[in-house]
C-alpha cells in the first residue's frame, strides 16, 4: 500500500474529527462511545503500523514508504521512515491504546479528552515521519497544543501554572530552530530533509559582534536546533518544566509525555544535529557530555529527596535522558545504538511507572509517598508489577533498561573515560532512589487505617500492564529485535558524520597550506 504512512499518521485525527462532529450529548452512553471509538481507532492504528514494520527492509539505509505530494506555496508534503524513525512510530502507536485504556475512569469532558489524545497521536507520528523541514516544524510545534490542553484542563490543582510553563519553555526553545530553518532554506534552496542531509553547510570561522565563531554557520545552526531539542528532552538546566508538568498532568498525560514526547528531542538530534551540522556537533560535544553527566548525577540526587511519587519518577526521566544525549554525541555505533535503545526502553518502563502511580492514586487520591506503606499485604499483584518496573528502571540485567545503559556506557567510554565514570555512578544513584521509593510505598507492615480496604489491580489494569511487561523483558533478553533494525541506519549515519568531518579537516589543512 503506497499510502500506509499517511493512513497511520492521520487515522487518529480522522477519529477525532468523527468524535467532534457526530458524537452528541454528555450522558453516560455518549461518554462510553467516545472511549470505545478512541480505543478502537488507536488499536487499529497500531495494527496498521505493524504492516510497516513487517515490510520494512533494515538493510536499506535510505528512506522507505516515501510519499510526496505538492502541498502549499511550493512546499511539499513528504513523509518516509528509515531504521531510526520506524521504531519511534511503532512506539507511539503501541503506547496510545494503553493510554486510552488507562483513561477509562475519566468522567469530565470525556469527548474533548479523547479528541485531544487522538489529535496528539497524529502530531507525534507526524514528527517521526516528516521528510520536509516545514512539515516537521508544524508537527513538532502543534504537538504542544493538545498536551497544553490535557495538562491545563484535566490536570491537578496547579495545572494552569504547569501547562503554561510547559508551553512557554518548549515554544521559546523552538523559535531559534525556526530561524535556523529559514537560514538553511536560504543556503540550500530546499526544505527537503533527504537533500539537506547531503548538503554541506559553511563551517568557516565567523566574526560575529567581535566574537570568533569556530565552525561558523554550522555551529550557529547547531546551537539553534540544540536549544529546541535540549528543552524537549529535557536536558539540565532547562529541565525544570518537566516535574511540574508530570505532577499536574493526568496519568495518561504523564505516560504520553514520558514515553513519547520526550523522545522527539533525541530524535531531532539524530535527524538534524549530528548529520546536518557535524562540525558544530564535534565542537560542542564536550559541552553536551558534561551537561548530560551533570543531569544524571544532579537529578538523581534531587529524586532522592522527593516526597511526591510522580516528581521522583519525573526526575528519574531527566537522568535517563542524560544517557541518551551522551550516547548520541559519542557518535559511535554502541553509543547511538544504546541511545535509541534507551529511548524505546524508557518509553515502556517510564510509562509503566507513571501507570503504577496512577493505579494507587485512583484509589487514594494522593501521590505523597508518606501516605503509603505495606501495600504488598493488600496488593500483591500490584507489588509484583511495580517491582518489575522498578528493577527495569534501575537497569537490572534481563530487562530492557540494562541494555540501553550498558551500550551507552560502552560508547561513551571510547570517547571520554571521565564522563563515562560520572555516568556510571548514575546506575548506583538510580538504584538508591528507585528502591527507596519501592521500600516506602510497598514494603513493611500495613499500619495506616486508610489503606486497609485498598483493592488490588483490576482485570483492566492488569491487561494494560501486560504488553509493557512483555516488551520490557523481551527486549532485555533479545535486544537484537531493535538493534538489527536500527544498526544499518546508525552505521550509515556515523559513516556520513565521519566523512563530513574528514572533508572539513582536509579543507582546513589546505587553507592553512595556502596561507
Amino acid at each position: 500500500m503506497g499510502n500506509l504512512l499517511s493512513i497511520v499518521t492521520f487515522l487518529p485525527l480522522v477519529a477525532a474529527i468523527v468524535l467532534a462532529v457526530f458524537l452528541r450529548g454528555n450522558d453516560e452512553a455518549a461518554q462510553r462511545n467516545a472511549k470505545w471509538l478512541a480505543l478502537v481507532a488507536t488499536a487499529v492504528t497500531f495494527l496498521i503500523s505493524l504492516f510497516i514494520l513487517a515490510e520494512f527492509d533494515p538493510a536499506n539505509t535510505g528512506f522507505q514508504y516515501v510519499e510526496e505530494r505538492d502541498w502549499l506555496l511550493g512546499l511539499k508534503y513528504k513523509v518516509g521512515v528509515d531504521g531510526i524513525s520506524v521504531l519511534f512510530v511503532l512506539l507511539t502507536t503501541f503506547i496510545m491504546p494503553l493510554v486510552i485504556a488507562c483513561s477509562w475512569d475519566v468522567s469530565k469532558r470525556v469527548k474533548e479528552y479523547m479528541i485531544a489524545f487522538l489529535a496528539l497521536e497524529t502530531l507525534m507520528i507526524g514528527v517521526f515521519v516528516s521528510l520536509d523541514l516545514v512539515l516537521f516544524y508544524l508537527f513538532f510545534e502543534a504537538s504542544l497544543i493538545p498536551m497544553f490542553l490535557i495538562i491545563g484542563i484535566w490536570g491537578g490543582a496547579n495545572r494552569i501554572y504547569a501547562s503554561f510553563k510547559f508551553f512557554l519553555y518548549t515554544f521559546f526553545g523552538s523559535v531559534l530552530m525556526l530561524v535556523a530553518m529559514v537560514a538553511m532554506y536560504t543556503d540550500a534552496g530546499t526544505t527537503d530533509i533527504p537533500t539537506l542531509l547531503n548538503h554541506t553547510f559553511a563551517s568557516e570561522t565567523l566574526n560575529l559582534f567581535g566574537f570568533q565563531i569556530i565552525g561558523g554557520m554550522q555551529t550557529l545552526m547547531f546551537i539553534a536546533f540544540f536549544a529546541s531539542f535540549a528543552v524537549k528532552m529535557p536536558m539540565w538546566p532547562v529541565h525544570t518544566w518537566l516535574p511540574d508538568a508530570h505532577v499536574q498532568a493526568p496519568t495518561a498525560g504523564s505516560v504520553v509525555l514520558a514515553a513519547i514526547l520526550l523522545k522527539m528531542g533525541g530524535y531531532g538530534f539524530l535527524r538534524f544535529s549530528l548529520p546536518m551540522f557535524p562540525v558544530g556537533a564535534e565542537i560542542l560535544t564536550p559541552v553536551v557530555f558534561w551537561m548530560s553527566a551533570i543531569a544524571i548525577v544532579y537529578t538523581s540526587l534531587v529524586a532522592l529527596v522527593q516526597e511526591d511519587m510522580k516528581k521522583l519518577i519525573a526526575y528519574s526521566s531527566v537522568a535517563h535522558m542524560g544517557y541518551v544525549t551522551m550516547g548520541i554525541f559519542a557518535a559511535n555505533q554502541q553509543g547511538i545504538d544504546g541511545a535509541i535503545f534507551q529511548m524505546l526502553s524508557h518509553g515502556f518502563i517510564s510509562g509503566a511507572l507513571f501507570l503504577c502511580v496512577g493505579v494507587i492514586y485512583d484509589r487514594m487520591h494522593t501521590r505523597e509517598i508518606d501516605a503509603y506503606g505495606g501495600l504488598v499485604n493488600r496488593m500483591p499483584k500490584y507489588a509484583l508489577v511495580f517491582m518489575l518496573f522498578t528493577m527495569a528502571n534501575v537497569g537490572l540485567p534481563g530487562t530492557s533498561g540494562f541494555i540501553g545503559e550498558f551500550l551507552v556506557l560502552m560508547g561513551i567510554f571510547q570517547e571520554n573515560t571521565w564522563v563515562a565514570a560520572v555516568a556510571a555512578s548514575g546506575v548506583i544513584f538510580s538504584a538508591a532512589y528507585a528502591l527507596w521509593l519501592y521500600r516506602r510505598v510497598v514494603m513493611g507492615a500495613l499500619i495506616k487505617e486508610s489503606l486497609k480496604a485498598i483493592t488490588d489491580m483490576s482485570t483492566r489494569e492488569r491487561a494494560i500492564f501486560a504488553p509493557l511487561i512483555i516488551m520490557t523483558i523481551l527486549l532485555g533478553v533479545y535486544p537484537a529485535l531493535i538493534t538489527d533494525i536500527i544498526g544499518p541506519s546508525v552505521s550509515a549515519l556515523i559513516d556520513n558524520y565521519d566523512t563530513a568531518l574528514a572533508a572539513v579537516s582536509h579543507e582546513t589543512a589546505g587553507q592553512v597550506a595556502q596561507h
